[in-house]
């Protein structure tokens, strides 16, 4: 393949990613809402740091306050949906060419999802709730893996050349 593709092919790719992700955080925010029960249990679980090792230096940090869980349940979903709304209006914009405003929307959704999956869940919930520490509420991995192609998604959205560079 030529170099001369390179150019129309990048936002192609930045199209498919970003629709990629905003179609997994749709989903994702689609379940927590109609199967509230099942994450908000996870939820409770890291918060309460109840499946930890139980260190006592470490146990202040626990949020049993049932109502403060629930409220950072509801924030998480509602952060969930609005990152999938903004992905969706990317992929959009990329479907209609309109590369410059489709990078700009992509990058703040991406880095929506950055937040919560990078900072919030593997920062937050994995060391201040030493979520780690459990066998049974640890979600490091599967955040693990959102951020990877989040992050994958965000370095092609950025290589892709914009209308006045194409």
């Amino acid at each position: 393949m030529s170099t001369s593709h390179a150019p129309r092919a990048l936002p192609l790719a930045a199209a498919v990613l970003t629709g990629s992700v905003a179609l997994y955080i749709a989903l994702v925010a689609f379940g927590n809402i109609t199967d509230f029960g099942t994450n908000q249990a996870f939820v409770q679980h890291v918060l309460a740091m109840d499946t930890t090792f139980r260190d006592e230096d470490l146990m202040w940090r626990a949020v049993t306050n049932k109502g403060l869980e629930n409220a950072a349940y509801v924030a998480i979903i509602v952060w969930e949906t609005l990152a999938a709304l903004v992905l969706i209006a990317g992929t959009w914009l990329w479907a209609r060419r309109d590369n410059v405003r489709a990078r700009r929307v992509s990058t703040y959704g991406l880095l929506m999802l950055v937040l919560l999956f990078g900072a919030g869940f593997i920062g937050i919930g994995g060391e201040w709730f030493s979520m780690w520490q459990s066998k049974t509420w640890n979600g490091l991995d599967a955040a693990t893996r959102v951020l990877v192609l989040t992050g994958l998604a965000l370095i092609v959205v950025q290589l892709s050349p914009s209308d006045r560079e194409s």
